[in-house]
Parts: C-alpha cells; structure tokens; sequence
C-alpha cells in the first residue's frame, strides 16, 4: 500500500531534534518518559507537519474511512545494535542506550489521543516491544517467532486487547521482502449472510493464548466464551486457532466455517514495512498476518525488528480499565 505521509528528509531531521530533547529511558520510569515527551508537545516544539499528519489520521480514524496509516522516513536511533536472539529484551537494555524510536512512538499516540497499553506479564510491563525473532519460538504461531503468521488480532484471547497497534521498523533487512496483511471487519462481513453475522455475534466461540503468554503467564490457557464480531466494526478471531467452545450449538461450526471462507475471499491489503516506516492499523476493527514472500538470508531476516506499542482507542476507553492498573501506573494492565 502507498504511505499516507512521506517525511522529506528535513522534515525527519526536523522531527529527530524534537525528540532527542526528551532524554528519559521509557523502560526505567515510563510515566517521567511519557510526561517529558507531553512536555515537548505543551511547548509547541512538535514540527506542524507531524502534528497536522496526526490530526489527519485521527480524522480518519473517527470517520472510518481508513484503518490503516503509514508514514514514511520517520527518525529512528543512530545505532540499531543487533541483538542476541536467546534474548532480546534483556540485550536490549544492555545495548540500546537512545530512545529516539520510543519517543517517536510515544509522541504519535499522544498526538492521535491514544493512550498506549502494556501488559504487566509481558517484558516486565514494558510499554514498547520488540518484535523480533526469539530463538526458542522459531516455526512458532507468536509474533515473537521468525514464522509467517495467519490473520489475527493482537492478544486475542485476552480480555484488555488494543485498539490500535503501531509499528516502526528499526531494522528491516531490504534483501528480504516481509509482509504485513491487512483486512478490514467491513470486508470480512461483506462475505457474510445475515444468518452468519448474527451467529458470528453470539459468545459461542474461544481462542487460546499464545505459546509465548502461556510462557509469561501460566495462568494464561484460554479465553473466555467470545463472539467474533462485536459491535459495528468489532471483530476477534485468530485464524487455525479460535473454534467453538464446547457447549455451543450446532450452528455455531457452520458459522465457524463461513467465517473462514470469508476470510479467504474478502479483499485484503498488504504492506512491506521498511526502516523508518511508521505503520498503524486498527487492531479490533480488522485482522492482520505476517507473509514472507522471499527469504533470501534467514540468518539476516531474523534480525529484523520492529518496535511495538499497544494503544487504546481514546481516553474514554483506557479509563474503562482503570481498576487493573498495575502499581497505578495508567495503561499498565494487570493480568
């Protein structure tokens, strides 16, 4: 798909001296770093052009004319160390001393008024993650794998699930082309008699967690009974492994199969992310998947990172949640 906006390289270098002003390490003190980035915002230091790209999505996002926005040739961290793939995380903080990538992130939820989400389980309750390959999930169906991944929502089987989910390439090898699928609610139910819908809104159906939260949460086995559909544009479903929970009624499998023929028929988009590629897509309006269309160094394509924020929809929304806060941290859940 075309970026929504590409940044002119001065625009970027414009954009990377706001953000090298705020100088808080978000995975130390995330409150202090989110409140040093809001600093940059309330002085007016944000370059127009950002700000007004922001305000676009925004724009569109309210009117449901795109759930999908890339922009181009944003700034990232001088240095993208290469990481030890036993373990990424704890190597990270080892090696990753800037933060420009988080900044960067962190300003654009700000600036779309989508408080970002983290999960107390996960990376120590990091706000930004990093997808990229963990050795001990390779061939796995996790985002943490060097796998293709079949459509989804992130977290689809746990009850506190994003809105809006972001993404910016630190490293995106260019001698192998990685996809990302995208498909909108709206064309899934196109597919779709109105018998289907309907059955595809009842809570007869459950997902499993994912091999990496049931590592981080033993707790974490399988979500509760779900509908597919929710709401206008609501959709939960993780293709192969969302089914039918056991004491639902017999229509509830047909409805099962049509919702998989139709995802195999709706149209669908697809996105190559590439260094600097800022790409965010509406995370429970729609379903997206990871595709390797050629790999030409596996060793190489492993390496690729992509830095992750979780986002709720506005305010409204994350205040809903405000009762699992972990250490009153907001956004933080406790799960």
């Amino acid at each position: 798909m075309e970026p929504f906006y590409v940044l002119a390289d001065a625009e970027r270098e414009e954009l990377r001296d706001a953000a090298n002003a705020v100088s808080k390490n978000p995975y130390e003190d995330y409150p202090a770093f989110s409140s040093a980035v809001r600093d940059v915002i309330d002085r007016g230091a944000v370059p127009a052009f950002f700000a007004d790209a922001c305000a676009r999505i925004r724009a569109d996002r309210a009117a449901g004319t795109s759930e999908v926005h890339v922009l181009r040739n944003c700034p990232i961290d001088a240095v993208i160390p290469a990481l030890d793939l036993d373990d990424p995380v704890a190597d990270k903080y080892r090696k990753k001393t800037t933060f420009l990538g988080e900044v960067l992130l962190e300003l654009f939820g700000q600036l779309c008024a989508t408080p970002l989400l983290a999960y107390g389980s996960r990376n120590n309750g990091d706000f930004f993650t990093d997808v990229i390959a963990i050795n001990r999930y390779s061939g796995q169906q996790t985002g943490f794998s060097d796998s293709e991944l079949v459509f989804h929502n992130d977290r689809t089987a746990h009850d506190v699930r994003a809105d809006y989910t972001a993404l910016l390439g630190l490293r995106c090898p260019e001698g192998d082309f990685i996809y990302t699928g995208f498909v909108g609610s709206a064309q899934l139910l196109d597919q779709l008699d109105e018998q289907e819908q309907q059955a595809l809104r009842e809570p007869w159906f459950i997902t499993p967690f994912d091999v990496f939260s049931r590592d981080t949460n033993t707790k974490q086995t399988v979500s509760e009974k779900h509908a597919i559909f929710v709401g206008e544009r609501g959709v939960r479903y993780l293709d192969t492994t969302t089914t039918v929970a056991p004491d639902s009624p017999p229509e509830a499998k047909d409805a099962l199969l049509a919702m998989k023929n139709a995802l195999v028929r709706a149209p669908k988009t697809r996105h190559r992310i590439v260094t600097g590629d800022l790409f965010t897509f509406a995370n429970q309006d729609g379903l997206h998947s990871r595709e390797k269309v050629e790999i030409n160094d596996p060793e190489r394509a492993k390496q690729r990172w992509l830095l992750k924020t979780y986002a709720f929809r506005d305010d409204a929304a994350a205040d809903r949640h405000a009762h699992r806060w972990l250490g009153g941290v907001r956004g933080r859940v406790a799960d």
